[in-house]
């Protein structure tokens, strides 16, 4: 198989930073080979720094179109809740057509702010009436022709979505689009595992919205029966992330939803629990010890008004983590870094929380979280340069202000904490280079599909 050989000025390996970089890549994407002091002789030179590209673990692709829509104060106190009613009124007009375009567009801007890979947790299923399309899995395949047109690795997660509250209530009428039955959606589920079989950019898994959207029973079957045709790959759930549904899932069981899910469910290393924001320091220990990431997304639940992670007591356990964008009102892993690590500090009072209180790099640490608990949840080799990995690399403008005369580590510190313009230069995924001197070959196409769908939804 032909090898593509890329070379880089510096770059930050396993080992740390090295210099005059070459990195093989197999055609099929994958790292073959690294050598560090070494010359460019044969290779591809790639400007600027190189640093693995970041995972992204956890993306409504759809609500991209409505950010910004919500921001408008109403009379009564305006909380999560209020914001999810806007965005079912919201995806009532959307299409299969529509929801390719915008997730095209929001994966080139992915791309270029420094996400390599995105995990879509996808309950856009039905029809607008809430029929199923002819082809069940229309909506699904939409989202991989997405990801193909703009280029970033993906791993879909088709949504298990049965009632709308605990105790397995009937499901509202404006979540007629998110329901399925557990044998459909795992047929799904196979459906797409053998249409991506033979292709490395993709990884299929199961997402099971949240215990208040799926009863025990279900849940416990949908993640048997997952478990019969893929027994490693991802399971991810929302859970916790507001007061509300705490307070009504100790109504319910009598428990906390960390604890209900951890004491029933058989959580493990393969489990990605989205947001998590609101546990005790007990749940949040248990958490870590099983093995489970938790997917933050920073500006999103500051967006919403969710509240903070309880990051402390998670790092202290040695818990994993990585980070995601979820509604889109950030397209940057650096905006969702940044805000984690401010919001620790405004909430303590103290500063460069990541490190630990240890002679280290924030951005590093940060980062290094974001690399490794991303490409866990993922299901996918990144979030690292080394022989066996994806080849999903950026390359940093060296000469951007926010790095000018930076080395080492400094380089991730600038990067998240100096300036908002990415530094981002050019993007590899799989070997394949889609963003060249900050610009996608087809972004100006992708970006009309995406604005005559905003004209048309806006009129």
């Amino acid at each position: 198989m032909a090898m593509t050989d890329l070379f880089f000025k510096s770059a930050l390996l396993p080992s740390g930073w090295e210099s005059s970089v070459r990195i093989s890549v197999s055609e099929d994407g994958w790292i073959q080979q690294i050598m560090s002091g070494t010359s460019s002789d044969g290779c591809k030179d790639v400007p600027g720094i190189a640093v693995p590209g970041v995972p992204n673990l956890h993306s409504h692709a759809f609500q991209r179109a409505m950010a910004g829509l919500a921001e408008r104060g109403t009379s009564s106190t305006d909380t999560f809740w209020s914001w999810r009613e806007r965005m079912y009124a919201f995806l009532e007009r959307l299409s299969p057509k529509d929801v390719e375009a915008i997730a095209t567009q929001l994966y080139v801007e992915l791309l270029r702010h420094g996400f390599t890979s995105v995990t879509e947790f996808h309950y856009l299923r039905n029809d607008i009436d809430g029929s199923a399309y002819q082809d069940p899995v229309a909506m699904g395949q939409r989202i991989l022709s997405a990801a193909d047109q703009a280029g970033i690795g993906t791993t879909l997660l088709p949504v298990l979505y049965r009632s709308s509250d605990f105790g397995n209530k009937p499901p509202a009428p404006e979540q007629k689009r998110f329901v399925a039955d557990v044998d459909d959606l795992i047929s799904d589920i196979a459906a797409l595992k053998d249409s991506t079989a033979n292709n490395p950019q993709y990884r299929v898994g199961l997402a099971v919205h949240s215990l208040r959207a799926v009863a025990p029973e279900d849940l416990a079957y949908a993640v048997s029966s997952f478990r019969d045709i893929d027994t490693e790959g991802p399971i991810h759930i929302h859970v916790a992330e507001q007061t509300r549904e705490v307070d009504d899932c100790l109504a319910w069981s009598g428990a906390r939803p960390v604890e209900w899910l951890l004491t029933n469910a058989p959580v493990d290393e393969y489990w990605c629990t989205i947001h998590a924001t609101h546990m005790t320091a007990e749940e949040a220990t248990r958490l870590a010890a099983s093995g489970a990431v938790v997917g933050l997304c920073p500006t999103t639940e500051a967006n919403l008004g969710d509240g903070l992670f309880r990051f402390e007591d998670f790092s202290n356990a040695e818990g994993n983590w990585g980070v995601g964008t979820d509604s889109h009102v950030s397209v940057s892993p650096i905006a969702e870094l940044r805000l984690l690590e401010y919001g620790q500090r405004i909430a303590r009072q103290e500063r460069n929380i990541a490190a630990g209180a240890q002679d280290r790099s924030t951005g590093r640490a940060l980062l290094q979280h974001a690399w490794t608990g991303g490409s866990q949840a993922s299901g996918r080799s990144t979030g690292a340069l080394e022989v066996g990995q994806r080849a999903d690399i950026l390359s940093l403008d060296e000469n951007h202000p926010a790095l000018v005369g930076r080395t080492g580590d400094e380089i991730l510190d600038s990067w998240i904490f100096s300036g908002e313009h990415t530094p981002v230069q050019n993007v590899i995924v799989g070997g394949k280079w889609v963003i060249r001197n900050g610009h996608h070959e087809r972004e100006e196409e992708i970006l009309n599909n995406y604005a005559t769908v905003l004209r048309r939804l806006s009129s």
